[in-house]
């Protein structure tokens, strides 16, 4: 029963009944039924061929789906997929907080709420995208408003702000819902920090009332594999941002961040050494103009590696660029 990744461009239509779940990125992308869950994230891509591209997880093994409290799942063995979207018109009545942070706290309680029930207690990664994360509304960042709201609903079911925290990215996109994918499995994740930050959780309070909470990557094991989730990753060195206006030290700084982690992450990791030029890597840009630079700068350290590049805006309007990666390795394998 081993986890595969699998990107196609264009969509595919043809479906194997061994999906787990996904996403379809591209401009103007809408999620039709399809009996498995998938994240619709409606953003430009640069210099595809294409305009969306399909990312699938697929587990040969017999799968359960449901829908739960909006969330559209699938499980298959301990390992699960789900996908939350949440209109934040629908929360516009709540005085005491802004949409934004109450959508935020009532889909992680929702999705904590499943875990316990599916009895799958561990998050191992959470995509999250957002309409104008940088806007200021309410009179605070939009989001800084998301981090209080997720990190609320931790606290609320008692999933501590630090430690055993899951590989994470917040992105924003000039519309649509708040979208909130993600994959949990039984066994808990090892997470991976990077000695050149300081952990998200002990950010100052300049950054925000309440601290995101993720880990810088993470490790985690579906039966005789490793999974390595690098998380959103920019150029910040401790917690400040680096290279203010320069796209191209910006990258190399996040590319620096990468291999900080990469080699924390394989002090900690149980099959061979994970590698920069294997890694599959989604790039997020904030100005589609510094798309040229950014690639020709990545090429020189990623090689021939499979790179994705959308157009999106990064948590920090002073970042330019954010990436992220992961890579699966099946364990007995040198």
């Amino acid at each position: 029963m081993t986890l595969q990744f699998h990107s196609s461009s264009p969509p595919t239509s043809r479906h194997t009944g061994s999906e787990l779940g996904g996403s379809l990125v591209g401009q103007a992308v809408s999620v039709a039924a399809s009996g498995w869950p998938i994240q619709a994230i409606c953003a430009p891509l640069l210099g595809a061929e294409t305009a969306a591209v399909q990312e699938t997880w697929r587990l040969a093994s017999p799968c359960v789906h449901g829908a739960s409290e909006g969330i559209t799942w699938r499980r298959a063995g301990d390992i699960l997929f789900g996908v939350i979207d949440l209109d934040e018109a629908q929360f516009a009545a709540m005085a005491d907080r802004p949409p934004l942070q109450a959508a935020s706290e009532e889909a992680y309680h929702r999705i904590f709420r499943l875990l316990d029930t599916q009895k799958l207690p561990h998050l191992w990664r959470i995509w999250n995208y957002m309409s104008d994360i940088n806007a200021e509304t309410h009179e605070l960042e939009r989001y800084r408003q998301f981090n209080i709201g997720r990190q609320n609903a931790f606290i609320a079911h008692h999933r501590s702000a630090t430690g055993n925290m899951p590989a994470a990215c917040a992105l924003g996109l000039a519309s649509g819902p708040l979208s909130i994918a993600f994959l949990a499995g039984a066994m808990p994740a090892v997470p991976i920090e990077n000695p050149r930050q300081v952990s998200a959780c002990d950010y100052p309070a300049e950054y925000g009332p309440r601290a995101p909470i993720f880990s810088r990557a993470a490790l985690v094991h579906p039966p005789g594999q490793e999974i390595l989730f690098i998380s959103g990753t920019a150029s910040i060195v401790g917690y400040r941002t680096i290279h203010p206006d320069d796209v191209a030290g910006q990258c190399r700084e996040a590319l620096g961040n990468i291999a900080a982690v990469v080699a924390e992450a394989n002090r900690a990791a149980r099959s061979r050494p994970f590698a920069l030029d294997e890694l599959v890597y989604r790039v997020y840009v904030r100005r589609a103009a510094d798309f040229p630079v950014i690639r020709d700068t990545l090429a020189s350290s990623v090689g021939g590696a499979d790179v994705l590049y959308v157009q999106a805006d990064i948590c920090r309007a002073d970042l330019l660029l954010e990436i992220e990666a992961m890579a699966l390795h099946t364990l007995g394998q040198d």
